[in-house]
């Protein structure tokens, strides 16, 4: 690819774990030079995450969030770590972080801490709880946001435990808005010559995300309950059924969609039946609906019925994880790519969601711990007994 969005804009990030680096990683892959700060010895906590290893302290978890970056450990707790920070920020675009809420300001990463050498320069945050409130000390994960915000009160079946989502969603589109956010205010930046801070939160995101179930409920006073087979809560029949063989998500989400299905099916009986002839009669009868579906989807394997709606109307295989990663649409598509790394040649990874120009981007593995931090403190002019002291002193 010859040409990316990013290419010459440069991003500092001092970064951990999932949100931040999920955020950043983004940047890299549409041509962004990010570079990944890391605390000397330990680097990002994710590379120790198990249970898979390429090597000692270089996790299969780690190359999910951070392909594409480069690596410089400095431990910005110290006077001249600092002097580097500051140093670096002269020729970036952009400062990030996913600190802790009480941090940026301490560590010097925050605008006002920047702007006197480089008055463009934009500070993205990313924390648990934001910065500016009685939470900014807290910690915070993404499970405890599905908690507080109401997601895990949505998810699972009606007599269930409340149940968190399977991943990690908090964090990605937490990330997610942090990039558009920093993206939003370098454009301001460029156009006038002044940066800003960006805060985002993990609590804000997740609360954001409610969306309509918020609306309903301050508006209405409606309070959108779990519903069985994972169903959309207005909207029949748009749920899983079972199949001879396992499930099938149908969604009829529009009217037409009815009565694609019963055609299809040969079923165009149930389209007249009066239970079921109209919208609101489909989800005032939804469990006599889910009866009559199941008889026929249980008749046949999953593959059968996929045959018969697939281009027609909304409809799924509920696969387990090897069904969803092993699809030859999945690869055709070109989302499972593969990267060289040290300890393995054909380092399989997921690839950017975006295309550019009918392509995905170029990827390359993440970093190891430490890798370009030679090479970027060459080009800032510290020569090799320099480094060689602070690497001595724990700086680097």
């Amino acid at each position: 690819m010859n040409r990316l969005p990013l290419s010459g804009y440069r991003v500092l990030s001092s970064e951990q774990y999932g949100a931040g680096p999920y955020s950043t990683m983004f940047l890299a892959q549409m041509g962004a030079e990010v570079i990944k700060i890391e605390p000397p010895g330990a680097g990002d906590t994710a590379r120790a995450v198990g249970p898979h290893f390429l090597r000692e302290g270089e996790s299969v978890y780690f190359q999910a969030f951070n392909l594409n970056k480069r690596s410089l450990t400095l431990d910005l707790r110290t006077e001249r770590g600092q002097e580097i920070l500051r140093r670096l920020a002269r020729d970036v675009h952009v400062v990030a972080n996913n600190l802790r809420g009480d941090l940026p300001a301490k560590l010097g990463l925050t605008y006002d801490a920047l702007k006197d050498i480089n008055p463009a320069i934009v500070c993205a945050h990313l924390s648990a709880y934001g910065r500016d409130n009685e939470r900014a000390r807290w910690p915070g994960y993404d499970y405890l946001m599905q908690a507080e915000a109401g997601f895990m009160h949505l998810t699972g079946e009606p007599d269930g435990l409340p149940t968190r989502f399977g991943l990690s969603m908090v964090d990605f589109i937490t990330g997610t808005i942090m990039a558009i956010g920093l993206l939003s205010a370098l454009v301001d930046a460029e156009r006038t010559g002044t940066g800003r801070d960006v805060d985002v939160d993990l609590l804000a995101a997740a609360l954001h995300q409610m969306s309509y179930p918020a609306l309903w409920y301050l508006n209405e006073g409606d309070v959108t309950g779990r519903t069985p087979r994972s169903a959309h809560p207005s909207v029949t029949p748009s749920q899983m059924f079972r199949t001879a063989d396992g499930w099938v998500f149908v969604m009829a989400q529009l009217p037409k969609f009815w009565g694609v299905l019963t055609d299809r099916i040969g079923r165009g009986d149930l389209a007249q039946d009066a239970r079921f002839a109209t919208p609101a009669n489909r989800l005032a009868n939804r469990a006599a609906l889910t009866i009559e579906l199941d008889a026929i989807f249980s008749t046949q394997p999953t593959a059968h019925w996929l045959g018969l709606l697939e281009g027609h109307m909304p409809v799924a295989a509920v696969n387990d994880l090897p069904a969803a990663l092993d699809s030859d649409y999945v690869r055709r598509i070109g989302m499972i790519a593969e990267v060289e790394h040290p300890d393995r040649d054909d380092l399989r990874v997921l690839a950017s969601p975006i295309k550019l120009d009918g392509e995905r981007p170029p990827l390359r593995a993440a970093p190891l711990l430490g890798a370009d931090t030679d090479a970027i403190l060459g080009d800032l002019g510290y020569d090799e007994d320099a480094i060689a002291g602070m690497k001595r002193d724990g700086i680097v």
